[in-house]
This record gives structure tokens, sequence and C-alpha cells, in this order.
């Protein structure tokens, strides 16, 4: 088992703050997502590491880490970054995770012992985050729907209300080769323009509607946390009771 952690991106929506270093090294409770992350991945156990860099790449080279580098990172979308690490994709099973989340390493070893080809994890308890995060909850959540098998059935639109989400999807995967190869075949589909904008959780929205690959979803129940907006850094300044 591998990892990479997607870290292309700049984070402008935390505007200035993110100047002259990517959101994944801003520091969160003592140090950056990025080392709390790392410390997840070896905690459980994960020795094979890779970084997906773009913006600011200088700054997140290090010797534990493989670099693969997305030279298109500010026209293009965390998938599009993700494809740049094919060689690990296509060969064995990895766990991919954004850079700028915090967790424990129980959610590394979750998505580990998944017998399936992809899977997430994510928060059924969702709302007190949101609700800490936002003055309306809904304004930055995603749809997620679960069929009674527990794997997703939507993830990603626009909720109208909060019976739509039965969890927050967290940004961290697991996908086996065959479902990696799922991945190229619907992107091949699509339009250069249509492929490069399309987030994650579009990707996963279309492999669902494929029918092809199930996509399971693991709940999480411990703390983790997302780095989207100068508010956050300031909402995790101390742990949750």
């Amino acid at each position: 088992m591998k990892a990479i952690i997607l870290a292309a991106g700049r984070g402008s929506r935390l505007q200035r703050l993110t100047d002259d270093r990517p959101k994944c090294l801003l520091p969160v409770r003592g140090k950056p997502p990025l080392e709390w992350q790392i410390g997840a991945i070896r905690g459980a156990g994960i020795e094979q590491v890779a970084i997906v860099t773009g913006y600011r790449r200088e700054l997140l080279g290090r010797p534990d880490l493989r670099e693969f580098h997305n030279p298109h990172w500010a026209t293009t979308n965390m998938v599009t970054s993700l494809g740049c690490a094919a060689e690990w994709l296509q060969a064995e099973p990895c766990i991919v995770y954004y850079s700028d989340i915090f967790y424990d390493a129980a959610a590394v070893t979750a998505l580990v012992a998944s017998p399936a080809d992809l899977a997430i994890t994510f928060d059924p308890h969702w709302q007190a985050l949101w609700e800490k995060r936002f003055a309306d909850p809904l304004a930055d959540a995603e749809t997620f729907r679960l069929n009674p098998d527990g794997t997703v059935a939507e993830i990603g639109n626009q909720p109208h209300t909060l019976e739509q989400i039965q969890g927050q999807y967290m940004g961290l995967l697991r996908f086996t080769p065959a479902a990696w190869r799922e991945v190229e075949r619907i992107r091949a589909e699509l339009e250069p323009a249509v492929r490069d904008r399309m987030h994650m959780t579009g990707t996963l929205q279309r492999i669902i509607e494929a029918g092809r690959l199930p996509v399971s979803a693991i709940p999480y129940l411990l703390e983790w946390g997302e780095v989207d907006c100068a508010a956050d850094l300031s909402a995790y300044c101390e742990p949750s009771p």
C-alpha cells in the first residue's frame, strides 16, 4: 500500500495567507496539515508516500516523499493532479489524501483494511463541525446519500435541505488499479476543458452513475478538520470537547 498527498493547489480562498506558501503549510495547532498527515500515514504503517506538487513546489520537497509534479496546476483541478501519479495508481492500491485536512491514523487504517476497489471515509456527524466553521452549514456542504449496502448513492451536489446530507466526504480515498482504470475511462470520454475542471466529487458521482464500480463509504467518528478559508484556522485552535 502506498499513499499520495495532493498538494498542487495554492488555496486561493485563504487569500494573502498563501502568498508565500501552499495552504498545507499553514500552522494548525502548532504544525501544518502536511505534518499531521504524514504522522497519520506513518502511524497506519504506510512507508511509501508521494506528494503531487504545483504551487511553490520548492517548499514541499523532502527526502522522505516521492514527488510528482503538475506543471499546469493553476489551470487544472485535483483529479488532473492525481493523474500525475498514475505510475503508482496503475500498479497497486493507493490511499489518496487532500493536503489541507488533518485526521487520526484510524482513518488511514480503515481505508487500508477496506476490500473495496474504491472507498472513501465520511463524517456522519458532520453538522457540528460545519456549524463551527460556517454560519449556515448548508452554505459549504455537499449532498451525500448512502445506499442500504453502505455504498454511495449521491455525492457532491448542492444540497437544499439537511436531509440530503447523511455525512460529509473528508477528502480521503482508496483506489485499486481497477478503480483508477475506471477514473481514466470516464475522463477519456470528456472534453479536455471539462476534464480539467472536474472536481473529485464530480468524478465520484460520474463513477456512481456509470454503475460499473461501487463507491464504498467508511464512517469516521474521530476528530478531523479541513483548512479551506481563514476562519478555519481559528476554528481549530482548540480541540473539540
